[in-house]
């Protein structure tokens, strides 16, 4: 990344909740200190992320990919079936592409996880922890697919530690890699810890993730809470408040400073195990987390599973909240 210096540089994440987009802003905070110019690929629910953060920046409105949980089905099953039209908009950003470049004169094109924002015309970098697939079944197919995307790019970066001892990611990032331009960047956060604030929440909630699965997981959390009416909570959420309830503290999308601060003031946090937001439970040095990966979702059940292992994290499924204690 420090190589990179007065430049043109074309950067987009893709629209699948909001880490994608998070994770990118330490990233095009480096770059502008390199002297290079940025142009910003959004959609409407990334949007509102880099114009908090950049808005003197020029943004490009682009695809979006539109992906949606099922409250019923399986992840995977939910891609499959939705293949054809993902395989559409990758088309479509790939024509998208050659035309900014054109326009805009672009010498480096940063995608996180859009298989299609690649060219001949550019330096074309993908940027992803998820290299080796965790799937159900069909693993083998899956990773042929996923390895002949990520090869159409000249380099591959990947946030994570090269260490296998520090990584955060697991077996999704390190193994025989079939890429010849791999690149550890290490962990990537915009937010910043700050050790002089209190403790103010004994937990809180995280909610995070397309829906109908974000909004079904803060629902099951706001009930379970009524059951603690002696602990102070904290909620985060995209959603607006709903409900008014006492012990409750609700934050409608925080910018980054006061995400920060109110996960810097929370004892414990209960979250997706996403690895966008792993990723800021690390740099922002929370060690007492619950993981609640989102149902059907192998990468983030594997993941959850990982951290238990190797960070200590507490593991809980979402249809068993009922059980899940809090003291």
């Amino acid at each position: 990344m420090d190589n990179i210096k007065n430049k043109t540089i074309f950067i987009s994440p893709l629209d699948w909740g909001l880490g994608h987009a998070t994770r990118c802003v330490p990233i095009v905070r480096k770059l502008i200190k390199n002297n290079n110019k940025i142009i910003l690929g959004t959609t409407s629910s990334t949007f509102p992320v880099f114009e908090e953060e950049f808005p003197e920046l020029e943004k490009i409105n682009m695809p979006a990919y539109n992906v949606r949980y099922s409250a019923i089905l399986p992840l995977w099953l939910k891609l499959l079936l939705n293949w054809r039209r993902i395989s559409g908009v990758i088309r479509e950003e790939q024509k998208f592409l050659n035309e900014t470049i054109h326009k805009y004169k672009i010498d480096v094109v940063i995608s996180d996880n859009r298989f299609g924002l690649h060219s001949k015309k550019a330096r074309s970098i993908f940027m992803t922890h998820q290299v080796f697939l965790k799937t159900p079944f069909g693993r083998l197919t899956a990773q042929k697919i996923n390895s002949k995307y990520i090869l159409n790019f000249d380099e591959l970066w990947i946030p994570d530690y090269a260490d296998e001892n520090k990584c955060l990611s697991g077996e999704l990032s390190h193994g025989t890699h079939f890429h010849p331009g791999v690149k550890y960047i290490g962990p990537q956060s915009r937010l910043k810890i700050n050790e002089a604030v209190k403790q103010k929440y004994d937990y809180l909630f995280l909610i995070s993730g397309p829906e109908p699965q974000r909004s079904i997981f803060q629902n099951l959390l706001v009930e379970r809470s009524k059951n603690y009416p002696e602990l102070k909570f904290a909620l985060v959420s995209n959603s607006p408040q709903l409900t008014q309830q006492k012990n409750i503290d609700y934050f409608e999308s925080p910018n980054a400073k006061n995400l920060s601060k109110i996960i810097n003031e929370s004892s414990t946090v209960i979250c997706r195990s996403g690895y966008s937001t792993l990723m800021d439970m690390h740099l922002l040095e929370k060690n007492e987390l619950i993981l609640i990966p989102t149902p059907g979702q192998t990468e983030q059940q594997y993941l959850a599973t990982y951290w238990k292992t190797r960070f200590g994290a507490r593991c809980h499924e979402q249809n068993k909240l009922n059980n899940l204690l809090l003291q």
